[in-house]
Parts: C-alpha cells; sequence; structure tokens
C-alpha cells in the first residue's frame, strides 16, 4: 500500500515525531511506500518528505494552514490510506497521539493560576484547535488512540462512536531499550560521572505538564543519601533550580537537557518517575519499563493502563500528592530488581512490531 503519513512539526525530542519515524520504518520494513507530509525538516533519507507551505506565526494561523494546505496537496495526490498524527482536515485515520485538548485544558486548571484559567476560553491558539480536534474527530473514518484515557476523553467530549475509536497503545523498540548487566550499569555510570548507588530518573520535555516540581518536592522528602535525581529534557531553568534549592537538593539533582540518546540515562536509572498532570501516553514510561525499571507515574498517564501496582511500578492518583511520590518511589527503590524485571515483561508484549500489526488491521479493516 502507499501510505501517507501526516506531522505539522519536526522535533528530534519529540516524542511523537519520534514514534512516527517508528511507525514509519516498521510499515516500511512490511513493504508498504511511506510518505511524509510536514512543514518541517525530516532528517531521514529513508522516505519521501513532502513540505507543507505554513505561516510560522502567530500559532493559531500557523495550524490552520498547515489544515488547509496539507488537504490542498494531498488531494493532488493517491494514497491508499493517509494517517495524520496531526489535527487537520484530510485523512482516513487520525491517530490522536496528544490526546484530547479539551481534556487537557481541564487538567491544567490543576496547576494554572485563576487569571490563567479564564484565557483558555479566549486564547484562539486554544480556540483553534478545539475547532481543528472536533473536525478531526468528526470526519475522520477511523480514530486510534494511544491508550483507553484517551478514548474515553474523546467519547465524552465529542460523543463520538466507540466502534470508530481503536486502541493500539504504543510500540517500543526492545532492542535499543534493554536491560544491562550490573557490571554494565557501573561503566554507564562512571562514564557519566555518577557515583551515587541509586539514580532516579525523569525525562519530559514540558517540566509543567510532566510535573517536575512536584517531583523536587517528593525528594526532598526521601533520605537522598547515596542517591541522585536526573532530569532530562529542558535545559536547566532558573525557575526549578530555584525550587531545588530553596528545598535545599540542589546538590542531589542533575540538570542534564536535552539527550536524543536517552537510553544511557535508562540503564543507569533505578526507578522512573512522572509525575505527569496529562499524558495520552508517555512514551519515555514504557522505553524506560523495556529498559527493566518500575515506573511511577500517575493515573492520567495512558501507559499507566499498562502498570499493576506494586508488581512493576505504582500509580499515583493525585498528581500533586508529592507525599505519596515519596513512598511509592521509596518502595521502587527497595525492589528495583523484582519489580524492573516485571516491568521488561510486561513491555515485551508491546514491541513496535506489533503495534504496526495493529496499525495495518485498523488500516485493512480486519
Amino acid at each position: 500500500m502507499k501510505i501517507a503519513l501526516i506531522r505539522k512539526n519536526y522535533n528530534s525530542y519529540g516524542g511523537a515525531e519520534n514514534y512516527l519515524r517508528l511507525v514509519a520504518k516498521g510499515l516500511n520494513a512490511k513493504g508498504h511506500d511511506v510518505h511524509i507530509f510536514s512543514a518541517g525538516n525530516w532528517h531521514d533519507n529513508a522516505f519521501p518528505v513532502h513540505r507543507i507551505k505554513i505561516l510560522n506565526k502567530p500559532s493559531f494561523l500557523s495550524n490552520i494552514f498547515f489544515a488547509v494546505n496539507s488537504k490542498a496537496v494531498l488531494k493532488k495526490e493517491s494514497f491508499d490510506c493517509i494517517i495524520s498524527f496531526e489535527r487537520t482536515f484530510f485523512q482516513d485515520i487520525y491517530r490522536a497521539g496528544d490526546g484530547c485538548h479539551r481534556e487537557w485544558l481541564n487538567k491544567r486548571r490543576i496547576v494554572e493560576p485563576f487569571l490563567k484559567k479564564l484565557s483558555f476560553a479566549l486564547n484562539p491558539h486554544h480556540l483553534t484547535l478545539l475547532y481543528l480536534e472536533k473536525k478531526c474527530f468528526l470526519h475522520s473514518k477511523k480514530i486510534i488512540a494511544n491508550s483507553m484515557m484517551v478514548k474515553n476523553d474523546i467519547i465524552k467530549h465529542y460523543s463520538i462512536p466507540d466502534r470508530k475509536i481503536h486502541v493500539i497503545y504504543n510500540g517500543v523498540d526492545l532492542k535499543r531499550f534493554s536491560p544491562v548487566t550490573v557490571e554494565q550499569k557501573t561503566i554507564a555510570k562512571h562514564s557519566l560521572g555518577i557515583k551515587e548507588n541509586k539514580v532516579i530518573l525523569f525525562v519530559g520535555a514540558d517540566f509543567k505538564r510532566k510535573g517536575l516540581s512536584v517531583l523536587l518536592k517528593a525528594v526532598s522528602i526521601l533520605d537522598m543519601k547515596d542517591k541522585k535525581l536526573i532530569v532530562v529534557g529542558e535545559k536547566e531553568t532558573p525557575r526549578y533550580f530555584k525550587i531545588a534549592k530553596k528545598l535545599r537538593i540542589e546538590k542531589h539533582v542533575v540538570f542534564w537537557g536535552h539527550e536524543p540518546e536517552i537510553e544511557k540515562f535508562l540503564i543507569i536509572a533505578d526507578v522512573f518517575v512522572l509525575p505527569t498532570i496529562y499524558d495520552p501516553f508517555s512514551n519515555a514510561a514504557l522505553e524506560a519499563m523495556a529498559t527493566g525499571l518500575p515506573v511511577v507515574t500517575t493515573a492520567y498517564n495512558g501507559a499507566s493502563e499498562l502498570i499493576e501496582n506494586g508488581v512493576n511500578g505504582f500509580i499515583i492518583s493525585d498528581p500533586l500528592d508529592e507525599r505519596a511520590f515519596a513512598d511509592k518511589i521509596s518502595d521502587a527503590l527497595l525492589r528495583t530488581e523484582e519489580m524492573g524485571k516485571n516491568a521488561r515483561t510486561k513491555a515485551e508484549d508491546y514491541s513496535i512490531e506489533k503495534a504496526v500489526e495493529k496499525i495495518v488491521k485498523v488500516i485493512s479493516g480486519k
């Protein structure tokens, strides 16, 4: 089949973009002719990339231009299936990897001040995304949700029929993300200059949404002797360094910044923690499980549907409960080996190859 994949922007650190690349490679490996349609520069010579012209700013016009222009370009082409990873006007299947924006705005109200909450109803960026989202859900022949949480949110807010939404959990590259020996872990720690015995890992490009402030408060409760928290994602920001300093834990925290080879941190970690207030499905959480790490996250993370409390990780119901996070991180650190093995076993059921097979079945209507 000739298949088009749509994603507006490209960011080498973006979870959605990297997942699209995995799907593209998986479809290509099955003999399908894959084309990418994007406004960004995809540094990948494996697939034809068709550039869509847009206005870069303001963001709401940029989104509208991409939806309109991608439709115009795709109408001139001939594809067996068009799968959009973006809120667009012209696709057969919409993969709702970014979740449900209306529900995200509801979740943001947990952490935003009063005036910011009021602005949601007036901000043209949000109004545009809600318009595009509604059109996309209503007019796509099929929708792929990456968790039951997202499926339920779509049904709740847009009354989309259950039969139209297919849940396909994200897949992971089980070869790239795999457990290492104790000796390999020790060598990797030394190479990164980490001397502590236990490592708590946080990975996320949006510190506010991913709950870093909650994790820092949780770490301040823990006995951090011979322990280190490594934060990978954004560059060190004054706000979060000030929080760490105020909590007197700055010596126990490393702000690493962006890192494309995230596996080098996963292999030295003992527990992965993500106190997110909304995550349709955290790729990093599944990658951590594949590497053999217990995961401590919230019920607002679609990946929590793969976690069994006390077996391969812990699910926290309140994303702002730093005491609960401190307790479960402590529990996980005491049972790292056992829970890590269980996490790897669970992740083996969610390889990228199996995810692609399920996507092909949705395309073919099986």
